[in-house]
């Protein structure tokens, strides 16, 4: 089944001027025109199309989906390099969980915090709490 821009609009949530922009940038190697001149986008476009929103969305540059994707040209002589790339981007989403852990752990501290101070009605709640004193401690006892 082929697809219009419009329905792949409708399909990814992308606007169809980034559909456009991609396809300029030639990040859809694969998607086709009708008679007529217009893109037609194929199931194989859209998987494509989620794996480049996925790249993105984890902090790869569209220049390095770019060279991605000329490798993939390349075929079977780049899959090591293509795998790196991968590899290297997996990397960066479980640095960037990390951080992520640490800085909700740090929000949960500061809410509970509030919850205490909201209940006794003052901020200096650390002496009625001695977990808040160690959590605190833990959390924020140095530059993170």
């Amino acid at each position: 089944m082929a697809y219009s821009i419009g329905q792949v609009a409708k399909i990814t949530g992308l606007t169809t001027h980034t559909l456009r922009y991609y396809d300029k940038l030639g990040l859809l190697p694969t998607v086709g025109k009708n008679s007529a001149g217009l893109r037609r986008f194929t199931e194989d476009d859209l998987r494509w199309l989620n794996v480049l929103e996925c790249l993105k969305s984890t902090g790869l540059q569209l220049k390095d989906i770019k060279h991605y994707i000329d490798l993939s040209k390349q075929g079977d002589n780049s899959l090591q390099e293509r795998y790196q790339i991968f590899l290297k981007q997996k990397q960066r989403v479980e640095e960037e969980m990390l951080k992520l852990k640490s800085n909700m752990e740090k929000l949960d501290f500061k809410i509970k915090y509030y919850e205490i101070a909201l209940k006794y009605g003052e901020k200096q709640v650390y002496n009625r709490n001695p977990y808040l004193c160690d959590a605190r401690d833990k959390l924020f006892k140095k530059w993170q």
